[in-house]
């Protein structure tokens, strides 16, 4: 296991650039996840953090990628240029398959004060020009897997006997769990997937070292094998204990990795510089649409 802080806030301008391509307006920004380190984190390509209050992140094209959007507090609106359009509120989460492409925009609901985390998931070359395909996840619809001072929720993969409804390209695990003071919990981890633990609130202890790791720092799991993917890899186990006497809250993500080139520039995660330079192309003569008015 290995403990890292996010890095340092006041790095908007450049992500957001370079990254997002979007006109974005945060009040802070907190990478837990850094981009660039694609074989580290594979099949994850970066993990922001997020706080706006004025706007969020206008019109921008996606393509190549999913993107994993869990509110932490407050709401947030989201629409695309397809008809798409929803509100999330606290632990609830939109899972989008940008695929092909799509212009998008998430803003603070009604101007009031948002906080949230989104996941980029790379998607494999025989997935990347999918159809688009939004999943609106609400917490209160998610299974729960419960135990004495636990509480699981399942919002892709398995805890326990809570399977998660989320439908997935590349297979993901993503679970938000809270813990009491002194609980511990148990989650399989297949063998063949990366993962990582971003503590939300609190402190606690992760894996077979009972490495300690508090909010705000992100705990990486060992990586996975570098030997071909094995569907019946048996799973190892991660344990989490909780240290604070308020508890622990944490979001685990695991995925089995995509082993593929990465050529990223902008919104746009490709194989190949050639295919960034065609989904330029792409927006620029209209294929992804118009943008919506207002």
């Amino acid at each position: 296991m290995t403990v890292r802080n996010p890095t340092a806030r006041g790095v908007a301008a450049v992500l957001d650039r370079r990254m997002l391509g979007a006109d974005a307006q945060v009040d802070d920004k907190a990478l837990v996840l850094e981009p660039g380190k694609w074989g580290r984190h594979d099949p994850f390509l970066l993990l922001a953090e997020d706080w706006f209050s004025a706007v969020g992140f206008d019109w921008h094209p996606h393509r190549g990628q999913e993107t994993v959007t869990l509110v932490l507090e407050g709401h947030a609106e989201h629409r695309d240029n397809r008809g798409g359009h929803g509100v999330l509120g606290p632990g609830d989460v939109q899972w989008m398959t940008a695929g092909r492409g799509l212009f998008h925009a998430e803003k603070a609901y009604r101007g009031e004060p948002v906080h949230l985390l989104q996941l980029w998931v790379n998607l494999p070359a025989a997935h990347k020009m999918d159809e688009p395909r939004y999943q609106d996840l609400r917490a209160d619809a998610m299974p729960v897997h419960r135990e004495d001072g636990v509480e699981v929720r399942v919002f892709s993969g398995r805890s326990g006997d809570a399977v998660g409804p989320a439908f997935n390209v590349v297979p993901v695990t993503m679970l938000d769990g809270t813990l009491a003071a002194g609980a511990t919990y148990d989650q399989d981890v297949p063998a063949d997937q990366n993962g990582f633990v971003y503590v939300l609130s609190g402190a606690g202890r992760f894996g077979p070292d009972a490495t300690p790791a508090k909010a705000g720092q992100v705990v990486h799991l060992e990586p996975a094998p570098t030997r071909g993917v094995d569907e019946d890899a048996a799973p190892g186990t991660l344990r989490i204990a909780a240290d604070d006497p308020d508890g622990l809250r944490f979001v685990l993500w695991t995925g089995r990795p995509v082993r593929e080139p990465v050529a990223a520039y902008g919104p746009f995660v490709m194989n190949t510089r050639r295919e960034i330079e065609q989904a330029v192309a792409d927006v620029q003569s209209g294929v992804f649409g118009e943008i919506p008015e207002g």
